[in-house]
């Protein structure tokens, strides 16, 4: 818990003590008062964090490399996609072995086959394309260095 946390639970501490105190009829304007001051805490938490991502990018663009875009496609995600997966292959196999015997157990497979096959060959794409896109884009910068 750090002190934000600590001071956000002193004020919902105040904020139900003057309820009790107060009664009833002031429980909106305390909840409203309460409200936009967790509201002022998560603006200026975002603010902070916002302000901190913009100056690590004008860091990388300041030396002169580009920013890392996070695609989301990672080694490690195709790496659990397969795994978990592969962890659902069995339940699933033996559901349709069960109810459809040989066809149904082929029918699981070439299903779970396909599901990895297409979430594979999507994060190749990226990576291919995002590749072509570096060549392409250095060739332009040797380009201006000739004019």
């Amino acid at each position: 818990m750090d002190a934000h946390d600590a001071d956000l639970k002193k004020e919902l501490d105040a904020t139900l003590h003057a309820r009790r105190d107060l009664g009833e009829e002031y429980e909106s304007a305390l909840i409203d008062s309460f409200l936009e001051k967790v509201e002022q805490q998560v603006t200026s938490t975002v603010d902070r964090q916002v302000r901190r991502q913009l100056a690590q990018q004008q860091m990388v663009v300041a030396r002169g490399s580009r920013p890392q875009e996070h695609s989301g496609d990672s080694w490690g995600e195709r790496f659990g996609f397969g795994m978990v997966t592969m962890i659902l292959a069995i339940p699933l196999s033996a559901i349709g072995a069960v109810n459809a015997d040989l066809p149904g157990l082929l029918v699981t497979w070439a299903g779970i086959v396909g599901v990895n096959a297409v979430h594979a060959k999507h994060g190749w794409g990226r990576f291919t394309r995002r590749g072509a896109d570096s060549s392409r884009e250095s060739r332009r910068d040797s380009s201006d260095w000739e004019d």
